[in-house]
């Protein structure tokens, strides 16, 4: 699995001009690839006037699954530049769609390929992008009377708690970097005086 990849927050539109031709940039986050089909449909519908609609998406924290659509433009034109941006990006379950307006100037292969590709990278610097990281669950299992202090503890250092349950202990689950499973082991062990039970789960990918 990829320890991190990049993605976007939101969906937003960025448009940008070249040669009188509009380029109007739509992206969004899509978990999975009906996601993604359904937000270039959608955006399809918007703009079923402009001459085309090209798309491209990525899912998979390994880029597992990648389409790229020329829709009429000349082949290797818009979507494969496209794409090939969102992966020297390091995007992941993200979906770009270019609609493109075209204002009576031919921009040729070289052009096109410059105005898609460069629709997409202008979008994501102007929208945004944040940093998913791959993380170990770990259970932590400790007695009422040291929980509200591993907590606090926890907070203190910048742990993420992913959940809290009662009963007769208290169950916390964590996320962290494979990296520091050992040593986290290791402080728990100390402030707990050996007392608090820790169990390794899955993996999960979370914001750095």
């Amino acid at each position: 699995m990829q320890d991190e990849y990049r993605t976007v927050a939101h969906a937003g539109v960025h448009e940008t001009e070249v040669n009188r031709s509009r380029f109007l940039c739509a992206l969004a986050p899509a978990a999975t690839e009906q996601e993604a089909q359904d937000f270039v449909a959608a955006v399809r519908r918007k703009h079923a006037d402009a001459t085309h609609n090209c798309f491209a998406y990525v899912i998979g924290a390994d880029a597992a699954i990648q389409k790229a659509s020329d829709d009429g433009e000349p082949g290797g034109t818009a979507g494969v530049p496209m794409l090939q941006m969102l992966l020297r990006r390091d995007m992941r379950y993200v979906v770009a769609v270019v609609t493109r307006y075209y204002g009576g100037v031919k921009l040729g292969a070289g052009g096109l390929i410059r105005a898609y590709g460069g629709a997409v990278g202008e979008a994501l610097d102007t929208l945004g992008t944040h940093t998913r990281r791959r993380f170990r669950l770990a259970t932590l299992t400790v007695d009422h009377q040291r929980a509200g202090k591993v907590q606090n503890d926890l907070h203190t250092t910048g742990r993420e708690i992913r959940d809290v349950r009662y009963g007769e202990a208290v169950t916390i689950e964590i996320a962290l970097p494979d990296a520091e499973v050992e040593a986290f082991r290791g402080w728990l062990a100390d402030v707990t005086a050996g007392a608090a039970g820790f169990e390794l789960g899955g993996e999960a990918y979370g914001d750095a």
